[in-house]
């Protein structure tokens, strides 16, 4: 005799739980999306921060953690700012620029550019 497999304590009722485990289901699907996306964001700012910086990408990851944590600013947010910085040259914001500098300097002596390098453009026929 074949049985039905029993609801445990881990499954809830699939009359009257279903649209709450849909509902987490969502929001879970959301946050790892939304960790996808700061992940990208953050390898793409250590590899600003590699190219201009000339750090190693480990000493990339460390320097982003520590402007985080000493501008109390979160990492993710941080790494916007780099990005933005070596794309459009837009300044960064005085104190994470200058707690920038100072923790590139520990990783040896940089100087960041005033704006990023701009690609030279093909010559014309």
């Amino acid at each position: 005799m074949i049985s039905k497999p029993r609801s445990g304590p881990d499954e809830p009722h699939a009359t009257t739980a279903e649209p709450d485990r849909i509902v987490e289901l969502e929001e879970e699907i959301g946050q790892l999306k939304e960790a996808v996306t700061s992940h990208a964001v953050v390898d793409q700012a250590i590899g600003v921060l590699v190219a201009l910086g000339r750090v190693t990408p480990d000493q990339g990851w460390a320097v982003l953690r520590e402007v985080s944590q000493h501008t109390n600013i979160k990492l993710r947010y941080i790494a916007e700012m780099i990005l933005v910085w070596g794309h459009s040259g837009d300044d960064l914001p005085p104190t994470v620029r200058a707690t920038l500098e100072d923790t590139l300097d520990r990783c040896g002596p940089t100087q960041l550019p005033e704006t990023p390098p701009v690609p030279p453009t093909p010559p014309a026929n």
